[in-house]
């Protein structure tokens, strides 16, 4: 199956929670995260869950490169939060 089509519960490191609030914000596949970003992803889910943390960002950004995001470095994570309004 392309990649496009999977399901967002695939992603490597998101649990069944994050994936629930990601498919309320209109993102159900790989393809919608791909297409809006792990940053902008990241703004619609805390905007209606305000008790998500930067952990989901980073899980976000690290699955879409198939890495766990324990392994993103610091750099990266500034680079991220960078990107945040």
């Amino acid at each position: 199956m392309p990649r496009a089509r999977v399901a967002i519960e695939c992603l490597p490191n998101l649990g069944s929670k994050s994936a629930a609030w990601l498919r309320q914000c209109g993102i159900e596949t790989v393809n919608d995260l791909q297409r809006i970003g792990p940053v902008n992803a990241w703004l619609a889910v805390k905007e209606s869950q305000p008790r998500a943390s930067l952990n989901l960002l980073w899980a976000l950004a690290a699955g879409l490169q198939n890495r766990d995001w324990r392994d993103l470095s610091e750099a990266e994570k500034s680079q991220l939060k960078a990107e945040l309004p």
